[in-house]
């Protein structure tokens, strides 16, 4: 009898987080960006954490779309991580 709450509570929790993380990446000049940018990905913390970090190191640059079009900002598309794989989502 207790799940269906337990159950309530964790999902409550998990989109105040959501709205949380949402409203702080609108402060930056990148948040509305890098929001439709992580607008579908599967870990949008992730996503919105490197997509902030690679929008203000190129100079508010990021590419339309929620996927691909990384040509239209040449910095963001070329920014790598130690492993050599791209950074920027």
């Amino acid at each position: 009898m207790k799940f269906p709450a337990v159950k309530v509570l964790i999902i409550s929790l998990l989109i105040t987080s959501s709205l949380f993380i949402l409203s702080t990446a609108d402060s930056s000049p990148c948040g509305g960006k890098c929001n439709v940018r992580c607008s579908k990905a599967g870990r949008q913390d992730r996503c919105l954490k490197y997509c902030n970090i690679c929008c203000e190191k190129c100079n508010y640059c990021v590419p339309s779309g929620t996927y691909g079009n990384k040509d239209e900002c040449p910095c963001y598309r070329d920014m790598k991580n130690s492993k050599g794989t791209s950074k920027c989502p």
